[in-house]
Parts: structure tokens; sequence; C-alpha cells
């Protein structure tokens, strides 16, 4: 299965955030849509947009109607109205990532940024990909998938 990751940086001139190599987050989703995709399409593509605080805050409170910022936000792809959803066939959706948030959380929690990074991403392009951890299962389920996924880039388990 190919992965397309379109790349967009929305930070601000001064930001000093420590982000990762483009060809990283491709691997990183690559990895978590071939192992747990039960999809058949054989391209898949995904946005990531790495912002401030300020951009995520305003998502977070618009979509999920929470205050302040978050990690990661998953939207996973819906086709407008009227439009087959063939023509848009392996588009899975866009996550969105606050590059200091994530820093911050990897510091919190004595991780390296990178696997931080590269948790953030897997679990993104997992709930794009229909995974969810809001039922006690569900949950366990999930961070199974990602402890697995991340175990196979050589990461330590996120959760330990």
């Amino acid at each position: 299965m190919t992965v397309t990751v379109d790349i967009q940086l929305a930070l601000n001139e001064d930001s000093t955030a420590i982000l990762p190599e483009n060809d990283q987050i491709q691997q990183w989703a690559t990895m978590a849509v071939n192992t747990a995709s039960h999809s058949d399409k054989e391209e898949n593509q995904i946005t990531v947009r790495i912002v401030e605080e300020a951009e995520i805050s305003r998502l977070n409170a618009d979509y999920r109607g929470k205050d302040g910022p978050t990690n990661v936000l998953s939207f996973p792809f819906l086709a407008p109205p009227g439009i087959p959803v063939d023509e848009f066939a392996g588009s899975l959706g866009d996550l969105v990532i606050c590059a200091s948030v994530v820093e911050k959380e990897a510091a919190q929690q004595n991780k390296q940024a990178m696997q931080h990074w590269a948790h953030m991403i897997v679990h993104g392009t997992l709930h794009l990909l229909g995974y969810d951890h809001q039922k006690e299962q569900e949950a366990k389920n999930m961070e199974r998938l990602e402890t697995t996924i991340l175990a196979e880039m050589g990461y330590p388990d996120p959760y330990a």
C-alpha cells in the first residue's frame, strides 16, 4: 500500500520547535496504514498540518467543544455531498498537530521528542482509519495496536 503524506507547516517564524523530518512522518504514517488498515486501496493520502497553539486551540474548541490546545486532532475524510466517494479514493483525512504541545508532553513524560512525535502520528493515523478510544475496550485495542506499530519501528511502549 502506498501512502502519500502532504506536510504543511504553519508555525511562527520564531518557532524553536523540534520537528521530525518529512521522511520520518511519511514512515510513521505508512507503517500505521500498512499495519492497521482494512482497506484494499492501493494508494492512500494524508495531510499533516503542524501548527501553533492558537490554531489547534481554535480547532479543539470548534470541533470538540474543549478549551485549550491539544497534541493531535484527526479529521477523517468525508466526501462533499453529491460527489461520489470513489472520486476521492484513498483520501484518509487530515492530522493537525501542535508542535509545542508535543514537545512539552515529551519533556513531561521523559520521552525523546521523536519518540513522542512518532506516537502522535501513529495515534492520529489510527483515528483516520476508524480506530477510537472512547470505550475501555476500544482504548485497549488501540493502545495495543499503537504499541505494536511503534515497537516494529524500534520505539518503546508509549504507555509504559
